[in-house]
């Protein structure tokens, strides 16, 4: 699958499949889409600090994108991270956001992480907790009605991975 880093021109691409996902999912608690130049102001933000904000291309067409950045920003987080990954509507279920978030785990071992936390909205996310299982990843917690949208309470899956050394030898 065509993978490569995200790029100025993917900006309104990016901002549509996000907005959708905003407007109709339960993946963001987000309830209101952000326009160009937040979404801009956001990769910059990933990009900056030299972690992976990637897209899948194919024919012109941006299909998804996903990102890699500290899971919290706090120094004592600097080897853990959060992946966050968004597929266009029409095609989810291909193997875009797979692709996408194993390129995110190799990315991230380069980057310096040993963690890799997935933060999952909705227990009815059945497709990105599948995808995550897929990749390694095992459920460590569930947050029972942590938000809200669309009229309901939505839960938040924690997931979790290791790579690279992971915790078998101290950080620097």
């Amino acid at each position: 699958m065509p993978l490569r880093d995200a790029e100025p021109g993917d900006l309104p691409a990016i901002t549509a499949i996000y907005a959708h996902h905003v407007l109709h999912g339960t993946g963001t608690f987000e309830e209101e889409p952000p326009g160009e130049a937040e979404m801009a102001r956001r990769i910059a933000k990933v990009q900056d600090r030299r972690w992976p904000w990637l897209v899948v291309e194919e024919g012109g067409q941006i299909l998804g994108f996903a990102y890699l950045a500290q899971f919290r920003d706090r120094s004592a987080y600097r080897h853990a991270g959060e992946d966050s990954v968004y597929v266009r509507d029409d095609i989810r279920g291909q193997g875009v956001g797979k692709a996408l978030v194993a390129a995110l785990l190799r990315r991230g071992e380069e980057c310096g992480f040993r963690q890799v936390f997935a933060v999952i909205g909705d227990s009815e996310n059945v497709g990105s907790i599948g995808l995550h299982v897929s990749l390694g990843f095992r459920q460590v917690g569930v947050l029972r009605s942590a938000g809200a949208k669309f009229g309901r309470w939505l839960d938040v899956v924690t997931m979790q991975r290791a790579i690279g050394r992971g915790d078998r030898d101290p950080p620097d």
